[in-house]
């Protein structure tokens, strides 16, 4: 990743308003986790095909994001016991842009995620007001229901192909809040590939060419997989151990 703001300084850049053309709400998505030495690699065979999100002369952005759930974590259990119908809610702040929302994303099948939001003032840790609204109409839930239960922070770099018909998401330097702690992940990687219908895509085709394959992993349910004591976490072991090995400096 030594060559990360170089190379990404070689894209073509599109604006936040350009980008409207490709909010992918409704979309399919795939993920890849690995090791940052592999970065610089991957970024240089993508700049023919994609330009990057530039705001204000910056090419990554500072995200905040505080999840909730409820008592007996049932969010992150849905996911964790293989339910294809659930839950991640979230209150999510662009640092840099000072942009706040609710946020409510719903898996629907194994590949398809539908996500609900709307403006809010500033990231709060209750949910009212429109949050409330919905939170209900979506979930049935109550905002008195859910509690506070993790929160991470990264920063994220966006890739656009030219035909604007998919993003690329890297995230890295990813922490983890809980329990009056941080946990940090410089090592991490997590890119995800986003169309509104699977697609060739010349960015999977750059990930298979370096050997990386997808894997299905949650930031919100690998941290409470890892920082939430007796939580069960039988399907999250084998990402769990992936990462650890990503994170003992050997790359993957």
């Amino acid at each position: 990743m030594n060559d990360y703001l170089n190379i990404i300084n070689h894209f073509d850049p599109i604006s936040l308003s350009e980008m409207d053309k490709v909010k992918l709400l409704n979309r399919t998505d795939i993920k890849f986790v690995f090791h940052k030495e592999n970065l610089d690699s991957i970024l240089s065979e993508a700049v023919a095909d994609y330009r990057v999100l530039e705001i204000d002369g910056a090419r990554f952005s500072n995200y905040d994001t505080q999840y909730f759930d409820t008592e007996n974590f049932k969010f992150y259990l849905d996911h964790q016991n293989g339910r294809a119908d659930h839950y991640k809610v979230r209150m999510r702040s662009y640092v840099d842009s000072n942009l706040h929302y609710f946020e409510i994303k719903h898996k629907i099948n194994k590949n398809r995620t539908v996500k609900s939001r709307i403006r809010i003032p500033y990231q709060e840790r209750m949910i009212q007001g429109k949050a409330a609204e919905l939170l209900k109409n979506e979930t049935g839930l109550l905002p008195e229901m859910l509690k506070s239960a993790i929160r991470i922070n990264c920063k994220r770099t966006t890739l656009v192909n030219k035909e604007l018909t998919e993003r690329v998401t890297i995230d890295y330097d990813i922490k983890y809040y809980i329990n009056e702690k941080w946990h940090q992940y410089p090592e991490m990687i997590v890119v995800e590939i986003k169309q509104e219908r699977m697609r060739k895509s010349e960015f999977i085709q750059i990930m298979h060419r370096c050997h990386l394959h997808p894997i299905s992993l949650s930031k919100y349910c690998f941290g409470i997989a890892n920082f939430i004591p007796g939580i069960k976490k039988n399907n999250f072991k084998t990402q769990i151990l992936y990462v650890n090995k990503i994170c003992n400096n050997r790359t993957v």
